[in-house]
């Protein structure tokens, strides 16, 4: 985990609804995250491979469908972080 990507993901306000919608709904398809949103695809997209690639959301195939899921182990490891101050 490289925190400077962690907290470069994290410093964008669409990313951070992102993160709190899949918190709510435990897992979403990126169909479903562009409806709440109102974001285009090309938009979401771009967000969701910024998530993945900072390790905060895991993705899981099922059939003809992506769905996303907060990677929660890598949560825990930035608490224990921030913990140290």
């Amino acid at each position: 985990m490289s925190l400077a990507v962690t907290f470069k993901a994290l410093s964008d306000p669409i990313r951070r609804e992102i993160l709190m919608l899949i918190k709510k709904n435990f897992r979403m398809s990126a169909g479903e995250i562009a409806e709440a949103l109102k974001v285009s695809p090309q938009s979401l997209s771009y967000h969701l491979k910024m998530l993945k690639e900072s390790e905060l959301l895991i993705e899981s195939r099922e059939k003809n469908f992506i769905y996303y899921e907060l990677n929660a182990t890598l949560f825990d490891e930035l608490i224990l972080w921030l913990k140290q101050f």
